[in-house]
C-alpha cells in the first residue's frame, strides 16, 4: 500500500488530482510523526493483540517460511473482514462495511475449512496444520474483539437502550474464520425499570431472541449514536 501511494504522488499532476478528489469527497489525510508508533494507539493495539494470540497459538511449533507467510496472510484477511458500520440505513440490508472494502471493494470471504481439533498433529498435512492454527487464533481473537465491543457502562455512565433497526453482531462461538453473524433488531423487551435486556434479531437465517449480552452494536455505529 505504501509503495502504491509513493508511485501515485511521484508527479505533480497526480498530486493535484488527488487533492481535488479528496477535497470533493471531504477526505482529509492525517499523519503521525515519524518513529512515533504510540500516536497510533488504535491500530497498534490491534497489532499487539494479534501478536499475543499468535504467540499463544503457535507456542513452540516449528513452521517453514512459506507456512508462516500463508498463516499471516490469512490472519490479515480475518482482521480486514471485521465489520465497521452498516453499508446503508435500509432495515432490510444486512451487509456491513469492512476494511476489506477499501482494499478489494467487496467483503473478504473464504471457504470454510473443517475443524482438525480431534485429529493428531502428525496426521495433518501442511495445509491442514496451518488451518488448525488459524482456527485456534480466530477463536481467541474474535472472542476478544466481540468482548471489546460490549458496552461496559456499569461503573462509568449509562447509555441509551438499543433501538429497533440497529444493526448488530450476534455472538456465535462456532463460526469459522472470516464469518460473522449480522442481524437487525426488530423488537425490544424493556424491563420494569425501562432498561432493555432482551431483543429480537432478524438474521439471514430467521428471527432469534437474544439477551443483549450476546449482541454487539457495530463500533462506528455505536460511536455515532
Amino acid at each position: 500500500m505504501l509503495n502504491e501511494f509513493l508511485q501515485l504522488f511521484q508527479s505533480q499532476q497526480n498530486r493535484d488530482r488527488v487533492s481535488r478528489e479528496c477535497a470533493d469527497q471531504g477526505i482529509q489525510f492525517k499523519f503521525i510523526p515519524p518513529r512515533s508508533p504510540h500516536f497510533g494507539g488504535i491500530w497498534e493495539a490491534s497489532v499487539k493483540s494479534v501478536k499475543t494470540h499468535l504467540t499463544r497459538t503457535l507456542k513452540n511449533a516449528l513452521v517453514t517460511n512459506e507456512q508462516m507467510q500463508t498463516l499471516l496472510a490469512q490472519i490479515e484477511a480475518c482482521l480486514n473482514s471485521r465489520p465497521l458500520t452498516p453499508l446503508s440505513n435500509d432495515p432490510e440490508d444486512l451487509d456491513a462495511l469492512t476494511p476489506g472494502h477499501f482494499l478489494t471493494h467487496r467483503p473478504l470471504t473464504a471457504i470454510s475449512e473443517p475443524s482438525y481439533e480431534e485429529v493428531p498433529t502428525n496426521r495433518l498435512s501442511q495445509w491442514q496444520t496451518i488451518q488448525e492454527y488459524l482456527r485456534r487464533l480466530w477463536k481467541r481473537w474474535s472472542s476478544e474483539y466481540l468482548s471489546g465491543l460490549q458496552q461496559r457502562t456499569r461503573w462509568t455512565h449509562e447509555r441509551d437502550n438499543i433501538h429497533i433497526g440497529t444493526m448488530v453482531l450476534v455472538k456465535d462461538d462456532n463460526l469459522p474464520p472470516m464469518k460473522w453473524r449480522f442481524g437487525r433488531v426488530v423488537d425490544i423487551a424493556p424491563g420494569q425499570d425501562g432498561l432493555t435486556r432482551v431483543v429480537s434479531i432478524r438474521t439471514k437465517d430467521g428471527v432469534y431472541k437474544r439477551a443483549i449480552t450476546r449482541v454487539c452494536v457495530l463500533p462506528i455505529q455505536d460511536s455515532q449514536e
